[in-house]
């Protein structure tokens, strides 16, 4: 819930069969010496305990960092010409893809068509350090504090990582990091965090599986006593921010580009999303890994647009695409508005009756 951090659901799959969790397993007849590490594997909350490169996920922060600095405004563009000719000279994905250029296009243009080479240059501008500030603003790379055990913290790329290689952070890093590569590496959980706190234009949320709790008289027990319980079950340390204040036009200017990923042709998850009938705001992510060939798919939103309800945060490994995982959003989306509910007429004219059974 992007008003208030609860949860709503959080899903691992694939599922297990908790009376015998080896029948679903490729595995057949596995040794008892491999039992523990795959029921470890199997149980384990990868949505707080594992991290992954966001990819193009990432893009709104670092347009939040290059607005809120000043290095760019909401109408200034920029012009997309393929490859960017600074350090390492990466190419937009499209011109890797195509050979074509976006050409110019403004902040919320670029985060619809999931500009690269735009993003490049805002990063250039905003530099290493202010990116770092907004994601950690905005929850990334620190534990949310939800009421679980393992929770991973994740890793924000800072200059720092460079010094403990004994290096120079390099321009190049930088080109990478604001498109959500690079040292970025978030649970999906944080995720999350990260798009509720756009949806409801900024402000900082804590997020929570527990709505309330009584003891055993019936009363209920406060919020800070629970806070103050898990924090000293957990090890729990929670530091006091600032609220940034981030301008509302900056916050418009990138929401609406993620509605335009969902509803305008060119938008990255438009093929997913084009007959949807409730307005939402969303953002696909390819994310490369260390493995030769292996890509993560992302899709983050939230519906409706104008009033959100819900954040959706998929994160599906292998999927080479985040169009692909767009879908499972779609279908979370449709479940939670019961768009797939059926009309059920009730019989007025049927009589009550009672039945009895002994």
């Amino acid at each position: 819930n992007p008003s208030n951090g609860e949860i709503l659901a959080m899903v691992n799959y694939p599922e297990f069969h908790l009376n015998d969790p080896f029948t679903l397993t490729e595995e057949v007849n596995v040794p008892a010496e491999k039992k523990q590490d795959l029921l470890n594997q199997m149980w384990r909350n990868q949505c707080i305990s594992d991290t992954y490169e966001p990819g193009s996920t990432f893009k709104m922060i670092t347009a939040i960092a290059g607005l809120e600095t000043g290095v760019i405004t909401p109408t200034e563009k920029i012009n997309d010409i393929g490859v960017y000719k600074k350090a390492h000279e990466p190419a937009c994905w499209i011109w890797n893809s195509y050979g074509m250029s976006h050409g110019w296009l403004n902040v919320t243009e670029a985060i619809t068509h999931s500009c690269n080479y735009f993003f490049y240059e805002v990063g250039y501008r905003a530099t290493i350090d202010n990116i770092a500030k907004y994601a950690k603003y905005y929850g990334l790379g620190e534990k949310t504090n939800v009421e679980l055990p393992m929770e991973e913290k994740g890793i924000v790329a800072t200059r720092d990582k460079a010094k403990e290689r004994g290096d120079e952070w390099q321009i190049g890093e930088t080109l990478s990091a604001a498109i959500g590569q690079s040292y970025n590496s978030y649970t999906p959980i944080q995720m999350a965090k990260y798009i509720s706190m756009l949806a409801n234009g900024g402000e900082p949320i804590d997020v929570t599986i527990v709505k309330s709790i009584n003891d055993v008289n019936g009363n209920q027990v406060s919020k800070e006593d629970i806070t103050k319980f898990v924090n000293a079950k957990l090890g729990l340390t929670k530091e006091k921010k600032e609220n940034l204040n981030i301008k509302k036009e900056n916050i418009d200017a990138i929401l609406k580009g993620m509605k335009g990923v969902t509803s305008e042709e060119g938008g990255t998850a438009y093929s997913t999303f084009a007959n949807f009938n409730i307005e939402l705001g969303g953002k696909t992510g390819s994310a490369q890994t260390d493995v030769q060939g292996k890509i993560n798919g992302w899709f983050v939103g939230f519906a409706p647009y104008e009033e959100p309800e819900i954040a959706v945060v998929v994160l599906v490994e292998n999927a080479g695409s985040g169009s692909y995982t767009a879908e499972v959003a779609r279908d979370i989306l449709q479940e939670y508005f019961g768009m797939n509910m059926e009309k059920v007429e009730e019989d007025l004219t049927a009589m009550p009756s009672t039945e009895i059974q002994n």
